[in-house]
């Protein structure tokens, strides 16, 4: 797998469109304020992207809700929304996709996501208008045990498509290794770049809360926080003002509550969600944390995680999958899978007492990110490098320096 390194630079086409800048369709199945990792990094490299003068980016996402405008643009961002059926599955539908990508005035199209058939459609819409097609894998875990079983076979039903795709993207080695095994693609198809992690400064004064172990993602079994509320009575007996705070929301919140009570640490278990657009409330919210917690079952390259290293916050996670790549780098601190919670609780208590703080120049970020990505478009289009950077278009229409984000 070949990792993206190089900053971006000015894209010339060989032919076709001269100066105007390259019109990309961002297609993904759900966009802010809807939040979650895919989201936060969609968003995170849109935006700098659209800050680029060679690069004119449109995101098409689908709303279940019937509620969220069907055209804005946000933060320079065009974004555009199809309805989506059925509205309370992970499986959804959403014909309108195939009429955008259809009017064929994109130059290339970006799936982002496998795990739904939204981006599936998009893969197949593309192909049959004609246009260079890109897909990052973006793959996530569930809680359904059938589902997760499944998930091999959807890979390998996926590969005639993905093997079509004019670039194949993993955010982790881990995530393109098992990509290229199940959907039989060749090994040197996939472009490894990670998520970033940046987040604007916590709220002035923001220090670290004694005791507190903050778990954040979306409220699903196969996230793990019932290993954090698990291993929380153990973590008292050395700390005695320990407690848990769980960022997010969804359906295994009552569960979590229950779990709290049977283990007689509810007035140590508080639940709260904070909203994805709202970066100052989750660079705060996890600045508060003595640590973090990551025991999910499975995180291609947990953006949850990336963030709380970026407020400087030291992570315990599970040794698997992406999250296993970080704790390899020496940025968290790893349990086996299914590791008791008296060990959970050990290394949460030794990360607390730890002094260690990760160099934050060596952690991925989102500028790279983007530059990752720019330089995927340009070699799926064929299209030539120049010596210089695309120029960030100032709000007045004026031409800036050489763009590349916060």
């Amino acid at each position: 797998m070949r990792n993206v390194t190089a900053g971006t630079m000015r894209a010339e086409r060989r032919t076709g469109v001269g100066e105007r800048p390259l019109r990309v369709l961002m297609v993904c199945p759900r966009y802010l304020p809807e939040g979650g990792g895919t989201e936060t990094h969609v968003y995170e490299v849109a935006r700098r992207l659209s800050a680029l003068r060679g690069f004119e980016i449109t995101v098409l996402a689908t709303d279940r809700t019937r509620r969220l405008p069907r055209q804005e643009v946000v933060e320079r961002i065009s974004v555009l929304r199809v309805p989506a059926w059925p509205r309370t599955r992970d499986y959804y539908l959403a014909p309108g996709i195939a009429a955008v990508i259809g009017q064929r005035r994109w130059d290339l199209v970006h799936c982002q996501g496998i795990h739904t058939p939204v981006p599936l459609l998009a893969m197949s819409s593309a192909r049959r208008a004609g246009i260079p097609y890109v897909v990052t894998f973006h793959t996530g875990g569930h809680s359904s045990w059938v589902r997760t079983a499944m998930r091999g076979t959807q890979w390998r039903l996926a590969g005639p498509l993905l093997r079509q795709a004019a670039s194949l993207v993993a955010v982790s080695r881990f995530e393109a290794a098992s990509l290229t095994r199940h959907a039989r693609l060749r090994t040197n198809q996939v472009t490894v770049i990670r998520n970033g992690g940046g987040l604007p400064p916590p709220r002035r004064g923001t220090v670290a809360v004694p005791g507190r172990i903050v778990s954040s993602g979306r409220l699903e079994r196969y996230k793990g926080h019932q290993r954090v509320i698990e291993a929380l009575p153990h973590v008292m007996r050395e700390v005695p003002d320990a407690h848990v705070v769980i960022l997010g929301r969804g359906p295994y919140a009552s569960h979590l509550h229950k779990l709290a009570r049977q283990l007689g640490v509810a007035e140590r278990v508080s639940i709260t969600h904070v909203a994805s657009a709202n970066r100052e409330d989750m660079a705060t919210a996890l600045a508060q944390a003595s640590v973090v917690a990551a025991l999910s079952d499975y995180e291609a390259h947990p953006v949850a995680v990336m963030e709380a290293l970026c407020v400087a916050r030291p992570v315990v996670g599970y040794d698997i999958a992406g999250i296993g790549e970080l704790i390899a780098a020496g940025w968290a601190r790893g349990v086996p899978r299914g590791a008791p919670p008296a060990a959970v609780a050990q290394e949460l208590v030794k990360a607390m007492s730890s002094c260690s703080v990760v160099d934050q120049a060596q952690l991925p970020s989102w500028d790279a990110c983007a530059e990752g990505v720019a330089q995927v478009y340009l070699s799926a289009l064929d299209m030539t490098p120049g010596s210089g950077t695309p120029r960030r278009r100032d709000t007045d229409g004026q031409t800036g320096g050489d763009g590349g984000g916060r």
